[in-house]
């Protein structure tokens, strides 16, 4: 799942994203949505923008990793925002943090390091950034 207010970012990297692993990739531009949709995906990674209207990045990913128990978040962003060990501490199932602007394998890449191991997804290209 992506989440982010840049429609026409998320379409791109939900596009690349779903060409190249063998998963499917579910798209909100709204954080609130995509928390109602949690009950009817099943969720394997969520990444997630960090400056979205309704809740940031930190919000979202507290009141959905309540909701998902053992699903890893990836943030993304386009702002400085560096986490020492104790904040990281305190988001659990915050795994990584990817600044904008970025490569897709990127994504992709951290996507597969933390997706939960009962169905991971495959690589349909390789993902080494040359």
């Amino acid at each position: 799942m992506i989440v982010d207010d840049e429609t026409s970012y998320i379409d791109l990297l939900a596009q690349l994203l779903s060409d190249n692993l063998n998963c499917p990739v579910f798209t909100f531009s709204r954080p609130l949505e995509a928390l109602a949709a949690f009950p009817q995906i099943d969720v394997g990674t969520v990444v997630t923008d960090f400056y979205m209207p309704q809740l940031n990045g930190f919000e979202f990913v507290s009141q959905a990793s309540a909701m998902l128990p053992g699903v890893p978040f990836i943030l993304i962003t386009g702002h400085a925002i560096d986490l020492n060990d104790e904040e990281f501490a305190q988001f659990p199932a915050l795994k990584s943090v990817l600044h904008k602007p970025f490569v897709w394998r990127r994504v992709a890449t951290e996507i597969l390091k933390h997706w939960p191991e009962e169905h991971p997804p495959v690589a349909h290209a390789d993902l080494s950034m040359h």
